[in-house]
Formats: structure tokens, sequence, C-alpha cells
């Protein structure tokens, strides 16, 4: 795209020939601004010229970014800006000083572990320095990477003599989209921190929503809002304000300021991915690749896995974590699911309950728990050893209660004992109210943050470095979001961060459109550890889930996660021994990934090639409603033949009755082109795998 298509494509140009060759201002005569003729031009394109963003100072002074696609506006004018706690806040008086252009990047590189064996990095940068007309004469940087399939922003603010560091009240960054849409988001600041149902409504009556929120403009782009490289900074909400803009809110901390920085500082990268629709969304790497490198060097030592454990009898309510006659995770209990983890391929099992400190009400209060020190039913020695026998290893868990100072003073002891009893990933829990985590002050006194706040950005961070010490991967569950910090620290490996399968033990469950929502929302993040597997189907009081048994197979390729949960008990898999072997084979890392069609919260597909086999999984899943989808098999290896093994939900199967636990199963011979028609009851899926042939 040339400079004059890209202002026209934003509506920043004049329409007539002369004025496009003059050196006049850039008029938007849609938004009423004008470009000062002493200010530079600050416009860059995507690599193939159809995203354009531009950055312009209205007559106010106030910086104004937008975007458009295609020629079509996406993003409105929309305002940058800071509000400080102890100084003038920057938003008007300002003027574009400097514009400069980064050498396009053109790379790939590869992950240790994921979704795609190698991802590609596809820019173009540009950075714009704003500057005071005040007598502060303050600069702020905002340097935009532009992918074809969206695009990232953040400040970069320079020590300077009228600034050193700030005190952050809030940011003022707006994103005024130029359609109305249609929006799927839950609400954010609530008491259950992220475990909330998506809502799908109008923008216009978006309240406060954390991030991703996912909108399909009236045009039928989608478009995803979120944020990468989240380091040393509050996460971001966004608010509904005046017609259709979403303006950043940023988590309060326990003190004033939301953010306290010193000297030169910067901002996570705010990242909007846009598509012609909801697979699209998923199949952007925009977020992975505004992330920093792997800081950790050799990282062989993680290994993806699937692990079963004590934990969904103790969800229901029939064992507990707490010491007494059901107490869970005795080491006759976990013995036994040892044995049956060796004996189905299945890397490891997961205890909860084992330490000291479950006894009485520890959750939001958990600062008797002990992270090296065993009960006396949990014979941790002899364990370890017995798992090592059967080629399993033990998951560890670390729930704080939210007394997050209370665990960090353990870390070496906690991740020690980890490693010395064979655990290569250690699952932490955070279980407490939003605004309840416990921060010990040099003092002694006890201040109060947020899950997402400033200080437990930094917090979750030093967990996953003192984790890498002993080469320990983490599992974080109530957890602050993903924004793509496992390609810097591969061994952050998984998150919860939503809601998971626990809620289909209690009441109120999640309803048959809820993973579908997950696919196009929560996991634009990253890895979810939503633990699928109930064959069962059944919660606590042998309450039904509004779930198929195929869905509940196909939810392993569909929520991907490096670290997946076999949930349900041994004894129920042992009831579905043909619908188990589906979870039995299918692997946790992968070469590639394909998302083959979708629409947020009624359906998806996708389809995954094994990272250690020439094998391909697809997995698909559907809202209350029956469908039939078609897809076609063009992503096989041309000249091969493949067995299909294929589960799906069997004659007159539906989530709501007992019908929900038909299935049939179907082998048959494929090729790359073949056409298959998956049919979807109503809250059903279907999983197959593509066992390749010669």
């Amino acid at each position: 795209m040339t400079r004059i298509a890209a202002l026209l494509a934003l509506g920043l140009a004049t329409t007539t020939a002369s004025a496009q060759d003059t050196a006049a201002p850039a008029v938007n005569e849609t938004f009423k601004f004008a470009r000062p003729a002493d200010q530079p031009e600050a416009i860059e394109t995507s690599p193939d010229g159809r995203i354009a963003v531009s950055v312009t100072t209205d007559n106010d002074g106030r910086a104004l970014w937008s975007v458009s696609r295609g020629g079509t506006l996406i993003v409105a004018p929309s305002r940058l800006g800071f509000l400080f706690t102890d100084a003038p806040k920057i938003e008007r008086q300002l003027r574009i000083q400097s514009v400069t252009h980064a050498k396009p990047v053109d790379t790939t590189w590869t992950q240790p572990w994921g979704e795609w064996r190698t991802i590609r990095d596809n820019h173009k940068e540009m950075r714009v320095r704003l500057m005071e007309t005040t007598p502060l004469h303050r600069v702020i940087d905002v340097v935009f990477r532009v992918q074809d399939d969206g695009i990232g922003f953040r400040y970069e603010v320079p020590d300077q003599a009228n600034m050193h560091g700030a005190n952050i009240a809030d940011e003022l960054t707006e994103f005024s989209f130029a359609e109305d849409a249609t929006a799927w988001w839950k609400v954010a600041f609530q008491w259950n921190r992220e475990e909330y149902l998506y809502q799908r409504t109008p923008l216009s009556a978006v309240g406060t929503a954390a991030t991703p929120i996912t909108l399909k403009l009236a045009g039928g782009t989608h478009v995803a809002l979120h944020e990468a490289a989240l380091v040393d900074y509050a996460s971001t909400a966004v608010m509904k304000t005046e017609g259709n803009t979403l303006r950043t809110v940023l988590t309060p901390g326990s003190g004033g300021p939301k953010v306290v920085k010193t000297g030169s500082w910067t901002t996570p990268w705010r990242t909007l991915l846009i598509a012609d629709d909801a697979p699209g969304l998923y199949m952007s790497h925009l977020m992975l690749n505004l992330n920093e490198p792997n800081k950790l060097g050799d990282v062989s030592w993680v290994k993806p896995g699937k692990f079963v454990g004590v934990w969904w009898n103790m969800i229901k309510g029939d064992w507990t974590w707490a010491r007494g006659p059901r107490h869970g995770a005795t080491t006759a209990n976990v013995k036994k699911y040892i044995d049956f983890a060796g004996a189905n391929n299945i890397q490891g099992v997961l205890v909860e309950g084992w330490n000291v400190g479950w006894d009485g009400d520890w959750a939001g209060n958990g600062s008797a728990m002990q992270f090296a020190t065993p009960t006396a039913d949990f014979d941790a020695d002899y364990l370890a050893n017995y798992a090592k026998s059967k080629k399993v290893s033990l998951i560890g868990h670390h729930e704080t209660g939210g007394a997050a100072s209370h665990y960090e003073s353990q870390f070496d002891q906690a991740f020690k004992f980890a490693a010395d009893h064979g655990e290569h990933v250690v699952k932490t829990g955070y279980v407490a109210d939003a605004g309840q985590i416990e921060r010990a002050n040099p003092d002694g006194s006890i201040a109060r943050e947020w899950h997402e706040g400033q200080w437990m950005v930094n917090h979750h961070l030093r967990v996953v470095q003192a984790a890498a010490k002993y080469r320990v991967g983490i599992d974080a569950h109530e957890p602050v979001k993903d924004t793509g910090l496992r390609r810097t620290y591969p061994n952050w490996l998984a998150r919860e961060g939503s809601r998971g399968m626990e809620y289909n033990a209690w009441p109120g469950k999640n309803p048959p459109e809820h993973e579908a929502n997950l696919a196009f929302t929560r996991m634009l993040e990253g890895p979810m550890d939503f633990t699928p597997g109930v064959l069962s189907l059944t919660g606590s009081d042998n309450s039904p889930i509004q779930s198929t048994i195929a869905k509940q197979l196909a939810l392993y390729v569909v929520l991907y996660s490096p670290v997946q949960m076999a949930a349900d008990t041994p004894e129920n898999y042992a009831k579905y021994p043909d619908a188990f072997r589906f979870i039995r084979d299918v692997p946790t890392d992968w070469q590639d990934t394909r998302v083959l069609n979708g629409e947020v919260g009624d359906f998806v597909t996708f389809a995954r090639a094994d990272r250690n086999s020439r094998d391909w999984y697809l997995g698909s899943i559907t809202d209350e409603n029956p469908r039939n989808v078609t897809v076609t098999l063009d992503f096989l290896e041309p000249g091969r033949t493949y067995t299909a093994q294929i589960y799906k939900d069997g004659p007159g199967a539906t989530y709501a009755t007992e019908a929900r636990h038909a299935i049939a199963f179907e082998t048959k011979r494929v090729k790359k082109g073949d056409t298959i028609i998956l049919s979807l009851a109503p809250g059903g899926g279907q999983a197959i795998r593509f066992k390749a042939g010669r």
C-alpha cells in the first residue's frame, strides 16, 4: 500500500489528486480534525498493506490513533495518555516531535512446545515521539508493530528531567470502534476473579470487561482486544464509555497509584487482532511475537504431558483436602492413581491436599500452608520412588490460599522439595476473593492486593523464575491472565483464568455454549488448564453435566494445554474403555494447528498435527444446537493414507437427557482432499485420530 493509499484508507487525506500532490495538511472530513502542517506524518502499514495505523493530534493537542483494514476504518481516532496521582496528566497540548520507522522484520523462531513448532514474525514498526507543548516538555514514545493480522502498541517513556518514573492512576488509552459490534465478554473486578461466564451483547451494552474481549463488527470483521508482555505493570480491563468507545482501566493495587515505575519505563503491548472471521483470530501469532525470546536457556527439561489426579473426588465433595476420615491425599489413594497412570501411558499424577495447612478455613487465609511438609498419611518419599518405577511423575500442588508473601518466603524449600521428589510440574493456586491477596510489608503489616495488580503480576513472575532454578514447570490457577510470557519463560506451561470443568461439579454448571465461547475468547490468551475428560458426565450428587461423552473427548483438541488432565476417576474411566482410548492416545504437544471453521459461542473445529508422529487429531464441538459440519481434509499429508478413528455422538445423543452418554465409534480410510461430515448432537462433539499409514 502506498503512503497516499494508506492515508485514504484511514480518511486522513483529501480526495482530489491535486490535494494529494501538495504538502497541505491531511484533513479527515469525518472526524473534523487536521494534522498540523509542522508535524511529521505518522502512518505505518502491515507487510501486506491491508492494515494501516495512523497517529495525529487534534486542535487541543490530543494524540489520536486509528486503524483501517482493506480501506475500511476499524478503530476511529482514539485518545492516548495517562493520569498520575502526583503530577499533571498527559493528554492535551501534545505535538508529534518525530516519527521513525524500523527496518521490516520477517523471521521465524521455534517453540520448545506449543500449538505450532515454528512461528513466523513478519511485522513493520513505527515509533511516534509525543512532546508536551507545556513548560514541562515531557515526552513519551508510542511504538506500533503491525502484522498482517493485527497490531500491538505500547508506551515507552524515557527517564527525563520532569518525569523520573511515574505514579500512574490510570491510562487514557481508548479503542473507539468505527462500527457497531456484537461483543463476547466477561465482567471485570468482581469477587470471583476471572471465573465468570461470557456474555454476548451489543458493544453498547458492555460494562467493564476483562480482556480478551472479542467483537464481530457490523461489517463482519472480527477483532479481539487484549494485551501482551504484561511485566511489572497492572493488568488491563476495558470500560465502555461513549458510543462505541472502550477505555482501558488498570487493575487496582493496595496503594494509591495503580502502577509505580522508576526511571525509564514501558507498558505492556495493547493488542488488537483483526481477521475476516473467528478462526482467523485464533491463527494469529501476534501476542507471542510481541514477547521477548526465551530467557531460560536450555529448557529441554520442560515436558508436556497428560495427568490424572487426586482432585475430582474433592471437587465433588466425596473426599477432602483437609486431614480426616475422607482425606484424599493418602498414600493408598495416590498409589492407586499412579498405577492407573502407569498402565495407561499418562505421564503425571496431581495430588492436592498432600501438605500441612489445609485443615480449617484455608480459603483466603493460607498462612498455615507448608510447601515442603507432607501430612503424616502421605509418604512423599515412597510415592516419588514408586511413581518413578512406573515411569510416572508426581505433580505437586501449592495452594497459597491467597497468602502470596507467605508462599514467597518458602520458594527455595518448596521447589527443592518438588525437584527432589521428581515433580516436573507444580500447580499453584490463589483461592481468595479478588482484592484479598495477602501481601506482607517489611514492617509485618498486611496489605491487600488484587490478583492482577502490579504486585501480583510481579509475584507470578517471581514464582516462574524460582521454579526454573529447580527445573520445575508452573500451571497457575486463579492466575494473572496469559499475555504470551510462555515464550520468554517456557516453564510457564498453563493457567486456569476462566470457568473450568470444576464448575460442572456444582450447581450453576457451564452451559453447552461455554467451550465454544472459550475457543475465541479466553483461548486467545494461551493455554488453559480446563481439566476436561469427565466421561461419567456427573458432578456432585450425580447432577448431570451439560455435555456428551464425544464432546469431552473433542475438548482435548479444542482447548489447548501442554499439561492436559484426565479429570475423571479411574473407576469411571473403567466404565468407558472405548472412549477412554482417545484420551490415552491424544498428545499434548503439536507440530501444527488449523482452525477449520467456527463462530464465536456456536461451534468450532480444530485440527492439530502431533509433534512426535505423522498423526493428526480433530476436535469439533457445538453449543446447545445440533449441527452438521462439513470438513475437507486438506491438512493431511499428500500421498499418504490415514486410518480415521472416529468418536462421535451416538444415536439420539443430547446434553439434555441421559442420552448424553450415547457414543458411537467408526473406523475408515481417508486421504488428503477427502470430505467428511461431522454430525454434532446438541451439546455434543466429535473427536478423530487420523493415524498415518504409508
